[in-house]
């Protein structure tokens, strides 16, 4: 297999085809998520890339092959931004490839040349806390959020769910990593293979420990929820009208809640009496709170927010959750007054939206929700610290018509898969236009989903979970744990140069005064 390797090496002495394959190699891991969702590929997916910079002429060389690899995954995983972002695609994927030039220098510096077991061990620990560093760096929300994380590729894979209520997403994500480093070892480092077995084997152990000996969440009863998905209707009108259609369909079938999507409401419901007293007499018909989802200028004139209002027999109830994290260029252009020219080469959003402050707990009847929207559930954060204040129910509003017919839909879908397994609590995933679906405390699936071209209301049974997952517990710890891995590494490095110089210093000859 070393072979074979070393046979490719001198077609790869080119910069512009190292380049070509650095960026092909980082794009390979588009294939693990939805829609291929191919999520067997995760476990080596990163090794073309990882040997491909450890074969790196100079330092230089493998931090430059690390910068273009993250560039290509990231521009690939998000490709169905480029109708909408046009040319700022490729600059904003190169600036988040930065984040993984730690990664392409610890590649080459631990697994180049003939490493032994020492330093291949050491690269089992470290790439993947390197790999952890650049999505954690990503995933700042002015930077464009965790989207397209590793370990979010294991939505449907029960033992990984079992392991992000451990760890989170993150924790996910670094042993993957670890299981393509050694690999890769496996495959070209003879001296090390022993060591690259060993490290095999003990993720498996740890797979199979946390799915053996941590515990599911306590069921504690069911609710009653119903998503209303209106699909693509033109004008803030006619899609409220068309959700007040679908949602009479629901009485007599007594649910607990009624969802709908994001921006199914156009206006704001204080200018407009009249439609507020329609949602309060569809609440009474049906028996049910509604919460709806208005994308609107507000009445006092203090911006257009997005926000999940709950409405009830008697009008909104007051309990109002204004969205805190926007998308960048496409609820909010970044410094406007200079890259405002965007709105002229893309659809980038035309007015900015106003930021929420804090994240909001809604008592509906004898249970609490937590609403987040849309690109808000790409963010681990944002559902544990409901699930610590005590929502029962995590309910994500949603609408991507923006990407209908792109892989956008089936990927922010299976976020709520991994929000729920992490938190311990079910999450029901209400969508406009895109792939509606409700997942329990497990991140499995309950009931069928309702696909892009759905325009209808239906019912699901919830199971309520109780108790905390050790995520919630312990929160962000396998990042804590990958910074510390690294800064060690790092004050070992500092140590020991010092301690070689000194060594040099000592042992120069001393010339004879003449």
């Amino acid at each position: 297999m070393r072979v074979a390797v070393d046979r490719c090496a001198p077609s790869l002495r080119s910069p512009w085809w190292r380049g070509a394959a650095a960026l092909a190699s980082g794009g390979l891991a588009v294939l693990v998520f939805p829609q291929p969702s191919l999520w067997w590929l995760a476990y080596v997916a990163l090794v073309p890339l990882v040997l491909l910079i450890r074969t790196a002429p100079t330092p230089r060389r493998a931090v430059l092959d690390g910068w273009l690899g993250g560039t290509g995954c990231v521009i690939a995983v998000q490709q169905w931004l480029i109708p909408n972002l046009t040319v700022f695609v490729l600059p904003i994927g190169a600036l988040l490839g930065l984040a993984w030039i730690p990664f392409g220098w610890l590649v080459r510096r631990l697994l180049g040349g003939t490493p032994g077991p020492g330093r291949a061990a050491a690269g089992v620990l470290l790439l993947p806390a390197a790999w952890l560093l650049g999505e954690v760096v990503r995933s700042w929300q002015y930077l464009g959020g965790p989207w397209g994380l590793l370990g979010a590729s294991q939505w449907q894979v029960p033992p990984a769910l079992r392991l992000a209520s451990v760890g989170g997403v993150w924790l996910v994500s670094c042993l993957l990593v670890a299981v393509n480093t050694a690999l890769a070892a496996l495959i070209a480092l003879p001296r090390a293979r022993t060591v690259a077995l060993a490290a095999l084997l003990a993720v498996a152990v740890l797979v199979a420990g946390v799915w053996l000996w941590v515990p599911l969440p306590p069921h504690t009863g069911s609710v009653r929820i119903a998503i209303v998905q209106p699909g693509v209707i033109g004008g803030p009108l006619a899609r409220f009208d068309r959700g007040v259609r679908l949602t009479r369909r629901l009485v007599g079938h007594r649910p607990d809640l009624v969802v709908w999507g994001e921006s199914s409401v156009g206006f704001d419901l204080s200018a407009h009496p009249g439609q507020a007293a329609r949602l309060a007499g569809l609440s009474r018909q049906v028996g049910a709170d509604i919460l709806v989802n208005v994308d609107a200028q507000r009445a006092d004139k203090r911006g257009i927010y997005k926000a999940s209002v709950l409405v009830g027999p008697h009008g909104p109830t007051g309990d109002r959750y204004d969205k805190m994290r926007l998308v960048p260029f496409g609820e909010y252009i970044p410094f406007r007054s200079v890259l405002g020219w965007a709105t002229k080469v893309g659809r980038a959003a035309r007015a900015n939206r106003r930021r929420g402050t804090h994240q909001v707990i809604m008592n509906v009847g004898s249970f609490r929700i937590g609403p987040m929207i849309s690109f808000e559930t790409a963010f681990p954060d944002m559902s544990r610290h409901l699930a610590v204040r005590g929502a029962q129910v995590l309910v994500v509003q949603e609408s991507v018509s923006t990407f209908q017919g792109s892989w956008a839909p089936a990927q922010q879908t299976s976020l709520a898969a991994v929000r729920a397994a992490e938190s311990g609590r079910p999450v029901v995933d209400a969508t406009l236009t895109g792939i509606s679906a409700v997942y329990d405390a497990d991140g499995h699936q309950v009931g069928p989903r309702l696909g892009t071209t759905a325009s209808t209301a239906r019912m699901y049974t919830v199971p309520l979970a109780g108790g905390r997952s050790l995520y919630d517990r312990y929160g962000d710890w396998a990042i804590c744990a990958a910074l510390g891995l690294l800064a060690v590494a790092g004050g070992y490095e500092v140590i020991r140069g010092a301690v070689a110089r000194r060594r040099r210093r000592v042992n120069l000859p001393v010339s004879k005064a003449d």
